[in-house]
């Protein structure tokens, strides 16, 4: 059996990823909750920007904290569309939630269905990407442990969607992005001690992309938008603010109207 190590560049990768998940689980949240204060088109709009930033959070944390992963004896590579696909399903499947919480009608039921596909969606890009790994011998997994990164996934899941329904505080959203964070790298780790690697010595080459040849640039990409998109929403002004400007514009035309005209 191989040796398996999950911080190859020690606490660098660990850190690192748990802040991409943070970021984007805080980016999420925020639009979450200003899709609640809008409508229309307008709604549409910040839901799936929503569903692309906890998406885009969720895949950079699992591959940042790849890069720190290293099996003795063997080389790794990556499958180039498996790769590409486990980010299309974060994406695609945390869009169902967010919008199953965004339009849903009954509460509860909307909040419970959409942790619940959120949640199946994180575990499928894991594993997903768990899958676009080549090596030199046979991946196998704990179900115990699998399990219980699953569990971990849908809980989290509807823990942040539930805290994007009730709490619109930019202290509470931080702190709530903080707790998904750590629950989305526990489900991380969770799964990745689930994995057993029986390594068969080789000279032949693997197929497939080396993590610094294309995941790094492609987790660099993802990043860059992450934060580009959370300066954007910090400066935008919120569905409150908007309405209060309008407000104050309207009484300012009101009182010019009624203010009379000087004579010459």
């Amino acid at each position: 059996m191989g040796h398996l190590d999950h911080a190859a560049f020690g606490w660098l990768t660990p850190v690192l990823s748990y802040g991409m998940a943070c970021i984007g689980a805080a980016l999420g949240l925020r639009c979450t909750v200003r899709a609640l204060g809008s409508t229309g088109r307008s709604r549409r709009n910040w839901l799936v920007t929503a569903a692309s930033a906890i998406g885009t959070g969720i895949w950079t944390m699992h591959f940042v904290a790849m890069l720190g992963f290293g099996v003795g004896g063997t080389g790794i590579r990556y499958d180039v569309p498996l790769t590409v696909l486990s980010l299309l399903v974060a994406m695609l499947v945390v869009c169902a939630g967010v919008f199953a919480v965004g339009y849903g009608r009954d509460r509860t039921r909307a909040l419970l269905l959409g942790g619940l596909t959120t949640g199946l969606g994180v575990a499928s890009m894991h594993y997903l990407g768990m899958a676009a790994v080549r090596l030199h011998g046979d991946v196998t997994y704990d179900p115990v442990l699998v399990a219980v990164s699953v569990v971990i996934a849908v809980v989290a899941a509807t823990a942040a969607l539930w805290a994007a329904l009730n709490i619109e505080s930019p202290v509470a959203v931080t702190l709530a992005s903080l707790v998904m964070g750590a629950a989305v790298s526990s489900m991380h780790y969770t799964g990745m001690l689930a994995v057993d690697v029986r390594v068969t010595p080789s000279g032949a080459a693997l197929p497939g992309a080396t993590a610094m040849q294309f995941v790094f640039p492609l987790a660099v990409g993802l990043g860059s938008y992450l934060f580009l998109t959370s300066a954007f929403v910090a400066l935008s002004p919120t569905t409150g603010e908007r309405a209060a400007s309008a407000s104050a514009q309207q009484s300012a035309e009101r009182a010019a109207r009624r203010r009379p005209a000087r004579t010459v």
